[in-house]
């Protein structure tokens, strides 16, 4: 009976322990038997301080790795461990083998996508200068590692390590290259379709491969007991990788293939379950032979194919858990274990400088001048050896194995990751200092584009009020963006020369054909070839998976689906399609349209803005056709508007718009904006009964629209209404505001650029009454070309003209009536068609303002909208927005020339 009562006690109090928080117990109390929720605490603790760091050092464009070790240091002895009771609460001795484990496990898979990255195929590119490069990286700092290592060895190590094992692991720790950070700085520095990046790359894959060779003998060698045993360990490495590189390669991808996984570019459960055993078996292999399981990571990544986007879709599955959580931890543990407080002598500090010096230099130098010795120039070589010395992940990986296989101590250690941190550092502003972009030099540009007329920056010329354009680019960075761009290049198409029924099977393929390939378009001489370049943006993050798409694409952009969707419909329509595509940081996306679009000598960039969600009433009817995309963000809309309407993306908005206006800033090209609000597609290359509507009040902007707008009208299905509406009795209030123009350059001496927070704002002009009468005579001179029949057009501008409708208004209230205006317009059209609105998107060298009537219109609707809408698409343009108007928006904005 004692016994049972004596369990039934035991039995509550395991019950009662059960119940956490909620019983009394301490969830910071480390449990040897149950780790998790100290661990839990360590892992949040951990990455909100890399976060925090990575935020700031971003902003000077240094790797997250910097971060990842900084917060280490910063919670370790050197800092944080100085709080009493700190380093015990948080990260007590008995919970650092759960921590040692789990970063273990994470580095294994980061080794993985590392060896993943390394594409054997780049060493094939400029192979000479690369091996050089690599060869000089290589045998120059491991002997000056070497050297040092005497000295280290000799002040600061203890005689019971081997001498010659800690000489080889210096020599490696000074020659190794880090590869993932380089791969990373020359993603985001946009450097990988230069010359320089692809030496660099392939230079680095060398240099990777051979340090890690060195590192596996080292660590062998200090493993074995015996040389005879590490003789077996090194003959036992070099069967498994090759093992791995033959049988298991060709087997893995043959059964990639018949899951259809290469087909499809993307792993099956299968092969992802196959992907991981082995990742995990490789890593269990080399461990129990005497290599690091790192090692077996890697080679891992190595058998991994790259055909059909494979490899980016299998680093997609795998690189968040990784790099988000696994990764830091490997990294923040380097930062505990290092105690700057160890560094308190005069002759520490001596030998970090000697080492910082030694690994530089031996690095730099060598790197340098076997890349000057090999035809590049002193900028290009400079920037070569400064990429080549960088350190960062792969030195400290090297470092941490050192630590655990006892060849350093802590102070050694300690002094090895501060060297690191210093080297890495100073990579990316060394680079920018010796090459920064204007000097950079594209290697086999066309390896990131198909197609297109190659005229390049010689080619570009400026484009007059009235001339017809024919190159024009299109930014595509969504596929939601792809009907916009469809419509308006249907609007570009010029009317086929040839009537269907007069072409024959054969001419017909060739035309089909020649749209992809570029030869000579049969086109009549009144009507001059259209040439559509789509420039396909993706963003560049710091994910794996992104710096895999910035060394592949090339491979992408002829499996880009947005691309071959929209190059198909260029071939149904007889288009001239070329296509580039371009790997960049989001914040990076208006200065590569600017550039491509001067390499492509592009006369205007168009913008698509995807059409909103569609509104869908009880009956199915559609409320209001589409909703536009301002809605949302610029004013808001009461649910009885809308009652139905689907979910929109406002952040998305929010940040497109402000995308919008730097492009609109630093953009030395025309530029249009397409708002789609839905325009009928015909797949008979012309649109069907299409019709523009242009209010014309003068400016540069405006006589861009009527030029386009005459462009647009060659073709027959497409008819327009253009109106000069002449501002009357302005008011005092209106007099007194400031002209707000949008201009991305204006002349010197005649605008200032006005910046905000979120992006670029207006160019308030400083006119006076010659710049106005200059702007004044060219909008009549324009207007009376167009407008007052002539025999001095050629036969295409005649017909266009014969389906303009010409007018003259005046209004005291000019946004009022046009809204209204607008309204009429499109009440004529009969179901089913839409309106597009041509607008000029600012009134430059015009002295009334609409800042006041703008808000009337704005309160007499009810409507809540910011400023920000102007500052996107102009006054006219706001005020259609606000009210409510279904027409779709092609609001452009002329190239101004730069003194």
């Amino acid at each position: 009976m004692g016994v049972l009562l004596d369990e039934i006690h035991l039995v509550a109090r395991a019950a009662a322990e059960q119940g956490g928080v909620i019983s009394g117990s301490n969830p910071a109390v480390y449990d040897i038997t149950d780790p998790f929720k100290v661990w839990v605490i360590q892992i949040v603790i951990i990455l909100a301080m890399c976060q925090f760091l990575a935020v700031c050092l971003a902003r000077i464009r240094q790797p997250r790795v910097i971060a990842e070790v900084i917060a280490g240091v910063l919670l370790g002895p050197s800092v944080m461990g100085h709080i009493p009771g700190f380093s015990n609460a948080i990260f007590p001795t008995a919970s650092m083998p759960m921590l040692s484990l789990t970063s273990t496990i994470g580095l294994v898979f980061f080794l993985f996508l590392v060896g993943l990255e390394i594409d054997v195929r780049l060493i094939k590119r400029n192979i000479r200068a690369s091996a050089m490069i690599s060869v000089a990286g290589l045998v120059i700092p491991l002997g000056l590692g070497a050297a040092l290592g005497v000295g280290v060895y000799r002040e600061f190590i203890d005689p019971s390590v081997n001498f010659g094992y800690f000489l080889l692991f210096t020599a490696v720790a000074i020659g190794i290259t880090a590869f993932p950070v380089l791969c990373r700085i020359l993603t985001e520095l946009r450097l990988l379709d230069t010359t320089v990046g692809v030496v660099v790359l392939s230079a680095g894959i060398g240099n990777d491969v051979v340090g890690w060779i060195l590192l596996a003998l080292t660590v062998a060698l200090v493993n074995a007991s015996t040389g005879l045993t590490a003789l077996y360990v090194l003959l036992a490495s070099v069967g498994y990788v090759l093992f791995l590189l033959f049988p298991v390669r060709w087997g893995y991808i043959w059964l990639a293939r018949c899951t259809g996984s290469l087909e499809q570019g993307s792993p099956t459960t299968l092969m992802m379950s196959v992907t991981l055993v082995m990742i995990l078996f490789s890593a269990f292999f080399t461990d129990i032979i005497g290599v690091h399981p790192i090692f077996g990571g890697f080679l891992a990544g190595l058998v991994i194919p790259h055909e059909g986007g494979f490899a980016i879709s299998l680093v997609e599955k795998l690189e968040d858990l990784v790099s988000i959580l696994f990764l830091p931890l490997y990294f923040t543990l380097s930062g505990l274990k290092t105690n700057l407080g160890l560094l308190n002598t005069g002759i520490t500090w001596a030998y970090i400088v000697i080492i910082c010096l030694v690994a530089f230099a031996s690095k730099f130098v060598s790197c340098a001048v076997a890349a000057y010795a090999n035809g590049f120039n002193w900028r290009e070589s400079g920037a070569i050896g400064s990429l080549m010395s960088c350190k960062g992940l792969v030195e400290l990986i090297v470092l941490n194995i050192g630590l655990q296989a006892s060849i350093l101590d802590p102070r050694t250690f300690s002094m090895f990751v501060l060297h690191a941190l210093i080297l890495t550092f100073m990579t990316t502003p060394l680079t920018l200092l010796f090459y920064p972009s204007k000097y950079r030099v594209r290697e086999g540009a066309d390896t990131a584009k198909i197609g297109g007329d190659r005229e390049g920056v010689a080619g570009r010329h400026s484009v007059s009020d009235d001339e017809v354009r024919t190159k024009f680019s299109i930014v595509l960075d969504k596929i939601e963006q792809l009907p916009s761009a469809m419509t308006l290049s249907q609007l570009l198409q010029p009317p086929n020369p040839f009537p269907p029924s007069f072409v024959s099977a054969a001419a017909e393929k060739k035309a089909l054909e020649a749209s992809l390939d570029l030869p000579t378009l049969p086109h009549s001489t009144t009507h001059p070839r259209i040439s559509i370049d789509a420039l396909r943006l993706i963003e560049l993050t710091n994910r794996t998976s992104a710096v895999i798409k910035g060394q592949e694409a090339g491979l992408l952009l002829h499996n880009d689906p947005i691309v071959s969707v929209f190059r198909t419909f260029g071939y149904l329509n007889r288009l001239v399609v070329s296509a580039a595509l371009s790997v960049v940081a989001y914040d990076e996306f208006p200065d590569s349209i600017a550039q491509h679009a001067a390499e492509f000598g592009s006369q205007m960039v168009i913008l698509p803005w995807s059409r909103g969600a569609t509104s869908v009433l009880a009956d199915g009817d559609e409320h209001g056709a589409v909703r536009n995309p301002f809605d949302g963000i610029f004013h808001k809309t009461s649910a009885w508007e809308f009652p139905k309407t689907a979910v929109q993306d406002q952040t998305s908005s929010v940040v497109y718009s402000d995308f919008i206006r730097k492009v609109f800033l630093r953009s030395a090209t025309d530029v249009a904006l397409f708002v789609d609000r839905g325009v009928s597609l015909q797949f008979t290359g012309v649109p069907t009964d299409q019709h523009l509507f242009l209010p014309f009040m003068g400016g540069p902007d405006d006589r861009l629209a009527l030029s386009f707008l005459v462009q647009l009208c060659a073709n027959p299905g497409v008819r327009a209404t253009v109106v000069w509406i002449h501002k009357t009795e302005s008011s005092a209030d209106e007099k007194d505001a400031p002209t707000s123009v949008l201009s991305p350059r204006s002349p010197a001496g005649n605008t200032q650029t006005h910046l905000t927070m979120a992006a670029a704002d207006t160019v308030y002009g400083q006119h006076n009454t010659q710049t106005r009468l200059v702007s004044d005579t060219a909008d009549n001179l324009l207007w009376d070309k167009f407008a007052v029949p002539t025999s001095s057009h050629n036969p295409s501008v005649v017909s266009a003209l014969s389906r303009i409708t010409f007018q003259r208004q005046e209004s005291a209230e000019p946004l009022h009536r046009i809204v209204e205006l607008v309204e009429v317009e499109s009440g004529k059209l009969t179901a089913g068609k839409s309106l597009v609105v041509l607008l000029g998107r600012s009134r430059r060298m015009a002295v009334e303002s609409h800042k006041a009537e703008l808000h009337k219109l704005f309160s007499s609707r009810g409507t809540s909208i910011g400023s920000a809408v102007s500052k996107t698409v102009g006054d006219v343009g706001a005020a259609l927005v606000a009210s409510g108007t279904g027409a779709s928006l092609l609001v452009l904005q002329a190239a101004v020339s730069v003194s």
